[in-house]
């Protein structure tokens, strides 16, 4: 029991603390290399729980472990101090302190910042690799532990390059040329021998994705709507139609499907691959289907009726009723050992490919086809980090990868108060030739901290409603209501 306590406090700790700490860490090492007054890095925010001053910086753990931050030498630190701790002119400290320095720069000490270690007085360039930093360590990070999965527990191979399936959607037509069956012997001129290669190519496309088949080659456009993670989430690799797991108590059981049946039609239709087995048994939920299987030497007719279960489209986020019948296929897919180059290309590839998920994520909240439903918060990070923990060190890993590539990502988004808000800000300036006044600041500052309060409402209703639906829900029941 005390255990799963401490897994519970620390996996969380682990991931947001590591993924935070290395965001911070990142604007904190670009400004001391640049030049830049850097009086505190700070992981959370509100009260201090430690605090340490090092040389020209206090470092600072603070009880809220939603974030953190580094204050620099800044012309507009009052904007966001109140955010940050308060500004340094209102806490620098008094001669009788017990952390004064006579020697030391405000807010240890009386000394002024000189003029050259302000933010504002270096170049675009250097404030635009300050305010990137964060992201660019975040990103190494991603890659950095995705390597090492990769290297310690391996990679999974799909051994390989025959389409399956094609669910080609309607923003990419030229999909819909591939066929269940076709071999890729070529992704953009790279020959591919597996579907990990096949992956690995698809993601560093740019303008298309030219694949090449035993009949031909398929080019298809890529654009806003169609990018490489939409192409790969289009092709299924093929499984064979060969029955591995029938569920105990379910419909497939029931009708007499095996272990081990190779099925050869259903619905009338022969079918060569297991996604031929979906299309058929998806659309026919409590309508009896006729399956022919092969069982040793001997072919045999099964009826069996699909049972029906709702899901959400992936694409859509629409929800809709398909058949199952409670039957896995045989899986083909293995772990392989790589060398360390082998394992830094899996986790290039990885990043890049959950990089690609969360931009098509947030693309789609925009269009409307997700719904901001979906987002989570604090909460369900947490939630997924104990879970996590409890299936396994790797399951962590993989979450720190995910999340680390998250703050990247959103991060680079042109809201004020982030990364991409401020880099978009100080480009801006420099083009007009002068920075916008006190009073525009504001406007731009609350704009920001609106838009992320909003979020951050959104996505802690999205954590919490599941247990305030079951509280209510006990609390009728409770009362007979």
């Amino acid at each position: 029991m005390l255990g799963h306590v401490v897994q519970a406090i620390l996996a969380p700790v682990l991931v947001f603390g590591l993924v935070i700490f290395v965001h911070e860490f990142g604007h904190f090492i670009a400004a001391k290399a640049l030049g830049v007054y850097a009086p505190r890095f700070s992981i959370g925010f509100g009260p201090a729980i430690f605090r340490r001053r090092r040389g020209e910086t206090e470092y600072v753990l603070a009880w809220l472990p939603l974030g953190g931050y580094v204050r620099m030498a800044s012309r507009h630190d009052a904007e966001a101090a109140f955010l940050e701790g308060g500004n340094e002119e209102g806490t620098a400290r008094k001669e009788d302190d017990p952390g004064y320095d006579p020697n030391a720069m405000i807010p240890f000490g009386p000394k002024p910042v000189p003029e050259n270690r302000w933010f504002e007085s270096k170049p675009l360039w250097a404030r635009v690799i300050i305010m990137s930093a964060g992201v660019a360590m975040n990103t190494v990070l991603a890659v950095a532990v995705a390597t090492w999965i990769a290297l310690h527990y391996g990679v999974v191979v799909y051994p390989t390059s025959v389409v399956g399936g094609v669910r080609a959607p309607s923003s990419a037509p030229a999909l819909s040329q591939l066929r269940s069956g076709d071999s890729i012997v070529a992704v953009n001129g790279h020959t591919v021998r597996d579907w990990d290669e096949v992956d690995e190519q698809v993601i560093q496309s740019a303008g298309s994705v030219e694949l090449t088949t035993q009949r031909g080659r398929f080019t298809v456009p890529l654009n806003t709507t169609t990018t490489p993670v939409t192409v790969l989430e289009s092709l299924i690799p093929f499984l064979p139609p060969v029955i591995d797991t029938v569920f105990p108590n379910d419909r497939a059981m029931a009708g007499g499907l095996r272990e081990g049946d190779s099925v050869l039609s259903v619905a009338g239709t022969p079918v060569r691959s297991w996604s031929d087995i979906v299309d058929r048994v998806s659309p026919s939920a409590e309508h009896s289907i006729e399956f022919v299987v092969r069982r040793g030497a001997a072919t045999d007719t099964l009826h069996i009726t699909p049972k029906a279960v709702t899901e959400t489209d992936s694409a859509t986020s629409a929800s809709k009723v398909v058949g199952k019948i409670g039957a896995g296929a045989r899986n083909p897919v293995y772990l392989a050992s790589v060398n360390l180059a082998g394992a830094f290309r899996w986790g290039l590839r990885k990043t890049k490919s959950d990089a690609g998920g969360v931009f098509t994520i947030l693309h789609q909240i925009g269009n409307g086809q997700r719904s901001v439903s979906e987002l989570g918060g604090p909460i369900a990070i947490t939630r997924q980090a104990v879970t996590a923990a409890g299936l396994g060190f790797d399951k962590v890993l993989y979450l720190i990868v995910l999340l680390s590539i998250n703050v990247a990502v959103l991060n680079l988004l042109p809201i004020p108060i982030l990364d991409g808000g401020q880099i978009l800000i100080n480009v801006v300036e420099s083009a007009k030739g002068s920075p916008f006044s006190l009073r525009t600041r504001e406007y731009i500052l609350r704009f920001g901290l609106l838009a992320i309060a909003l979020l951050f409402v959104i996505v802690m209703y999205n954590d919490t409603r599941a247990g305030f639906v079951s509280f209510f829900g006990w609390i009728q029941h409770l009362f007979g209501a």
